[in-house]
């Protein structure tokens, strides 16, 4: 498997010489200063492309592989096939990434809200900091907060009472925190950043939208765009929902093994793929990871590996180490690694160390929240130990 580094580019804090010197040689990138919406042009995108595989005499060539992400606009998984003109915007953003010579597209299809965390940096027992979801705080700004129509039915009683505590005891800058949180878009975002009054008002353009309409609104998208790509020898992969389950009362349709097997079985395209996210699977105790990934071997170009651990009340995690938490990940990377070997040269799955701790010298100084270079840079050596005694044992 191909070791990737997701760059935020020349301003993010990490530079391309620290990308190398963790041992990455594809970087998974995008061009997040064009908005939502508007197509990306040929010419931009060779100038990302030229900024990273550049390489100064004597350093170690990078590529960029991987997009994540081109942003679906809000219109498409309102309306699905109805946005058309959304749809072209986004074709030729796709276009534009194959005319550069780049393969996999990563994207996802969450409504209103992006990944969601309360928290970014919650203290761990060794110093570092972990991102964090916690359900009482988060029912507390739906609740309170956000003071959403209909939340009372999403919570139980001990929910709600506990809400209240945990709203009242907040201070002014503990709510403008968590606001910032959940609503102003996190690192990588595909979705705008919003205003309370403007969340409030997205979530009611969503009130007729359910699951299976979003769903179809999905796949009307996919039946347009995936022959595109395939024609363009792009593979699209979805990435999971973030939390996997319903958030503010809206659906989420990329979440379990029956969601990805509904969406391939609708557009079986060889271009409609699958991020592997175990981070994002993990959170849900029902679905089976290395299973999955037997299962979905062939659609799974692009992989998010770290791991979550989930709380006590089953609805709350945070991130642990990339081998720790709910996830299996030797078992993982046993099954990524077997369909790896089946692979054509030059085709291999791309994987990174998706987000990190805060640590080290990276809790004196300003980082892309869940990004922080030493925390990754951990995580994808752990990764490459567990591969290479993989591969020592069963060589190829």
């Amino acid at each position: 498997m191909f070791e990737g580094w997701r760059w935020f580019g020349p301003d993010a804090g990490v530079s391309l010489d620290e990308v190398r010197q963790a041992g990455a040689s594809q970087i998974v990138s995008a061009l997040h200063h064009v908005p939502i919406g508007q197509p990306w042009t040929e010419k931009d995108v060779l100038a990302r492309k030229e900024m990273i595989e550049a390489t100064p005499p004597g350093r170690t060539p990078l590529t960029w592989s991987v997009v994540e992400s081109i942003p679906i606009p809000d219109a498409v998984k309102r309306t699905g096939k109805a946005a058309r003109a959304e749809i072209e915007a986004w074709i030729a953003s796709l276009e534009a990434v194959a005319a550069c010579d780049i393969r996999i597209v990563c994207y996802n299809f969450m409504p209103v809200v992006d990944w969601t965390r309360t928290e970014i940096d919650h203290p761990l027992p060794t110093g570092a900091t972990a991102m964090r979801f916690d359900r009482g705080r988060f029912a507390a700004f739906d609740l309170h907060i956000l003071q959403r129509p209909g939340a009372q039915a999403d919570y139980d009683e001990a929910e709600r009472q506990r809400a209240g505590i945990i709203h009242e005891a907040m201070s002014d800058e503990d709510k403008a925190t968590i606001v910032r949180n959940i609503t102003s878009a996190l690192p990588g975002s595909t979705t705008e950043p919003l205003s309370i009054e403007a969340f409030r008002d997205r979530l009611v353009q969503y009130a007729h939208v359910d699951a299976a309409r979003l769903r179809r609104h999905l796949i009307e998208f996919l039946e347009i765009v995936a022959p595109v790509a395939e024609g363009l020898g792009v593979s699209l992969t979805l990435h999971p929902d973030d939390p996997p389950r319903p958030l503010f009362g809206l659906p989420r349709i990329a979440s379990t093994e029956a969601d990805y097997a509904a969406l391939f079985e609708a557009v079986p395209s060889v271009a409609n793929g699958m991020c592997f996210c175990t981070g994002s699977l993990g959170v849900r105790p029902d679905n089976d990871l290395p299973a999955m990934v037997r299962r979905f071997a062939a659609r799974i170009h692009f992989a998010h590996l770290r791991a979550t651990r989930r709380e006590a009340d089953g609805l709350s995690f945070y991130e642990a180490d990339h081998l720790d938490g709910d996830v299996d990940m030797v078992q993982v990377l046993l099954a990524l690694l077997e369909e790896d070997r089946r692979r054509e040269p030059g085709r291999q799955i791309v994987y990174r160390s998706d987000h990190g701790h805060r640590m080290l010298d990276d809790l004196n100084k300003k980082v892309t929240p869940g990004y922080p270079a030493i925390g990754r840079l951990k995580g994808l050596a752990e990764l490459r130990g567990i591969i290479r005694a993989i591969q020592s044992m069963r060589p190829a």
